[in-house]
């Protein structure tokens, strides 16, 4: 199971570290967004202090039904206490935790400031 807060912009915020091939690792905060389908974004200086590698590009469609493209990278996390490996799009926003990382786990908010997020594995 992994927590996190609620954050006093209403955003669902979990910790947790990424890391690259090597091993070398960055604790980030990053807010839940259920509308994203990828895995994780992260902005290019987290990807440039862990001299993550380009592995291609992918066309997203956006919420408002654009449509861009991310630069993709490999990455690792340490996800439920477990290394996952795991493609990392590349956007200068805050990161992001997407529905890819979230499958297979049930997310539970409670949605006041400073309340409590829950993300444990389904049985």
């Amino acid at each position: 199971m992994m927590s996190g807060v609620v954050s006093p912009n209403c955003e669902a915020m979990i910790r947790f570290a990424i890391c690259n091939e090597n091993g070398q690792r960055q604790v980030i905060d990053a807010v839940i967004d259920t509308g994203y389908t990828g895995f994780l974004s992260v902005p290019s200086e987290i990807i440039v202090a862990l001299n993550l590698r380009w592995t291609g590009i992918d066309r997203v469609t956006l919420g408002d039904g654009s449509e861009t493209t991310f630069e993709v990278y490999a990455g690792k996390t340490i996800w439920d206490g477990e290394y996952l490996d795991i493609p990392i799009n590349e956007s200068e926003t805050d990161p992001l935790v997407g529905m890819s990382l979230l499958y297979g786990y049930d997310l539970r908010i409670q949605t006041v400031v400073g309340g409590i997020v829950t993300i444990e594995a389904l049985k």
